[in-house]
């Protein structure tokens, strides 16, 4: 390896760094400012979106696309995806049904893989359409599992938080889509969640 191939990860490596600072942090974030009766609703919520791979993979998949697709969807979809979610997770906490939900949750994670793995462009309205309508099925899936006696409001700021964490860490990984190298270990990233997606749709079809 040459200087100057060395110097072409230095990016890489930095990026990554980032993001592994991210998911290491964030527990520490969640817990400032939480008075003491009020941290189980939130808290709760907050670990939600990341005790369950489907989901994890889904929106860390939404932030490598915003990535992908460049300025505004950097941005847009991160924002338009929680906003969609918190009214998905309404829905589930007022108990009104939605059909497929574990299916909807898989297919999101194939899709945005498939997505990432094809960086694929599309327009803005489209993008922030897709994003929008597997949103509701994780927001869904996370208002169905509020506890009892916990705080419906606290619950639903704490995942729209984690969700929000989730995105940012797609996006700092994303970012590594502007050198080729980096292109390939996204496009790499896209076909994981795939297959992932793939198997979670097994799962919820068997």
């Amino acid at each position: 390896m040459t200087y100057e191939d060395s110097n072409n990860y230095h990016p890489i490596l930095l990026v990554c760094a980032i993001a592994v600072s991210i998911v290491m942090l964030w527990p520490q974030v969640a817990m400032a400012h939480i008075e003491s009766g009020e941290a189980g609703g939130f808290l709760s919520g907050l670990s939600h979106p990341v005790s369950g791979l489907d989901h994890i993979i889904a929106m860390v998949a939404v932030g490598l696309w915003g990535a992908q697709l460049g300025m505004p969807a950097i941005w847009v979809l991160p924002v338009a995806f929680p906003m969609m979610m918190a009214f998905g997770g309404l829905l589930g906490l007022i108990g009104m049904p939605l059909p497929g939900v574990e299916v909807g949750i898989a297919l999101s994670a194939v899709v945005l893989g498939a997505l990432v793995l094809g960086e694929v462009r599309v327009s803005l309205a489209l993008s922030v359409a897709i994003v929008a309508f597997f949103a509701l099925f994780h927001g869904h899936a996370h208002g169905t599992e509020l506890q009892e006696g916990q705080n419906a409001m606290l619950y639903s700021l704490g995942f729209v938080t984690s969700t929000g964490l989730l995105h940012a860490s797609g996006i700092v990984i994303g970012l590594l889509h502007r050198w080729p190298s980096g292109r390939i270990v996204l496009r790499g990233a896209g076909a994981l969640v795939v297959l992932g997606g793939l198997y979670f749709l097994w799962q919820a079809l068997s």
